[in-house]
């Protein structure tokens, strides 16, 4: 997927009100930009942190600018969370993705369980229907290492439930980590710092959950899919 481009590097100075983030640019110009992120963006809302902005000359946006990479060391890392589904969208299209190629349609965003709406349904008549969760991963405390959540993810929690609900009735549901960044090739559930995902997925697994995991290629210019990463715990059921 390709990013607005030209993108404009410059300086964090502060993430603010989840949706707002002042920088630096190169050039010395003060910005304030629309920060796509609502998490908690842990390692990538430092003041100093390289960032790339992009720019916008709608008239109706109240800020021209966006956030879209941080860099974390010698890594870009991408902070918008609208990526992901857009990502998958992109290489369920193209059956990029090995795992959950040769279903006949494609529904994104659609309803079930009692409030939830899962992020893609695909269905084969030849096939039982494949519920499909996605979810952002930034994070990364340790060397090839990314984790997943940042912060407390009550939501996440319960979309684990009812995907274990679906594979009950006999359908099948994934959940897809899509790491946006280069340089992990571990991913596994951040237990520290949110134990009830951590727990709830391992009881979604035991259920016949399966768990995915691709990481991306990171670019100034674009952001895609690139390649399956392990998941670290083995209790988990792998695809």
């Amino acid at each position: 997927m390709l990013l607005p481009q030209p993108l404009i590097h410059g300086r964090l100075v502060s993430r603010y009100k989840r949706f707002f983030a002042d920088l630096v640019l190169d050039d010395g110009q003060e910005i304030t930009a629309h920060c796509p992120n609502p998490g908690a963006m842990l390692g990538v809302r430092e003041p100093g942190q390289g960032a790339w902005v992009s720019w916008s000359d709608d008239p109706k946006r109240k800020l021209a600018y966006t956030l879209q990479l941080v860099e974390q060391g010698n890594a870009l890392v991408g902070i918008n969370t609208l990526l992901p589904n857009r990502l998958v969208a992109e290489a369920l299209a193209a059956d990029a993705i090995p795992e959950l190629s040769g279903y006949a349609t494609i529904k994104p965003e659609v309803k079930y369980a009692q409030a939830s709406r899962v992020d893609f349904l695909l269905t084969h008549p030849d096939r039982p229907p494949c519920w499909l969760e996605v979810k952002n991963c930034h994070f990364s405390r340790k060397p090839g290492l990314a984790e997943f959540p940042d912060c407390k993810a009550e939501r996440s929690t319960r979309h684990l439930e009812d995907l274990a609900t679906q594979v009950r009735e006999g359908h099948r549901a994934v959940v897809l980590f899509v790491v946006q960044r280069e340089d992990c090739e571990v991913c596994s559930a951040c237990a520290d710092l949110d134990p009830k995902f951590a727990a709830g997925l391992d009881a979604a697994a035991a259920a016949g959950v399966e768990v995915l995991v691709y990481a991306c290629a990171m670019s100034t210019q674009a952001v895609g899919i690139d390649r399956r990463i392990v998941w670290s715990s083995a209790r988990l059921t792998a695809i």
